[in-house]
């Protein structure tokens, strides 16, 4: 899967992530559904941090990157019927990571386009999702960019995940929506 983007969080340097680092790092990998209709693509909007985001999230053990994709789909927009799964590319994220098992955690986002059926089902959140006001929707992709745009340079509440999501929009919106219109 092509690599997109390797981003560093401001309070992390790739001196952070050498070998001759004492900081331990912890990978962590996730997968993201990228379903669109016409200029609608399928996302999140998470109330907390007012922005949209590719459904998707943290691969389990011993799960492969197509599973987990499935399964978040489904937990968190209600997805069913998922087919047509192919991959897309992947962004990399080191930022500081709020656990005592490690400094530092590296984010693999692998994002892949795939189709499902018209009707959404019921969603299955976990606590922190449910508690930061999740909710799955169509959005019309270019409004969705611009809205994160704006949040991105008025919120100071916005999330670790924005950058990593507007630049994930622009470049679906180029290659993938900007091809079928």
């Amino acid at each position: 899967m092509r690599l997109l983007k390797t981003a560093f969080h401001p309070d992390v340097s790739p001196s952070d992530i050498s070998p001759e680092s004492e900081l331990s790092l912890l990978v962590r990998h996730a997968a993201r559904g990228i379903v669109i209709r016409g200029e609608k693509i399928l996302l999140l909007y998470t109330q907390r941090y007012h922005d949209y985001s590719l459904p998707g999230g943290g691969i389990d053990e011993g799960e492969d990157e197509i599973a987990g994709l499935i399964r978040e789909l489904k937990e968190e927009t209600g997805a069913q019927g998922v087919r047509n799964v192919k991959a897309f590319a992947r962004y990399d994220e080191y930022r500081p990571w709020y656990k005592s098992d490690a400094d530092i955690i590296h984010m693999i986002s692998h994002c892949y386009v795939c189709d499902i059926d018209e009707i959404l089902g019921d969603t299955n959140f976990e606590s922190h999702e449910v508690s930061n006001g999740m909710t799955p929707l169509w959005m019309n992709i270019y409004q969705a960019i611009t809205h994160n745009e704006d949040v991105l340079t008025k919120s100071d509440k916005k999330g670790l995940s924005i950058e990593r999501e507007t630049f994930m929009l622009k470049v679906i919106a180029e290659e993938l929506v900007g091809k079928s219109n």
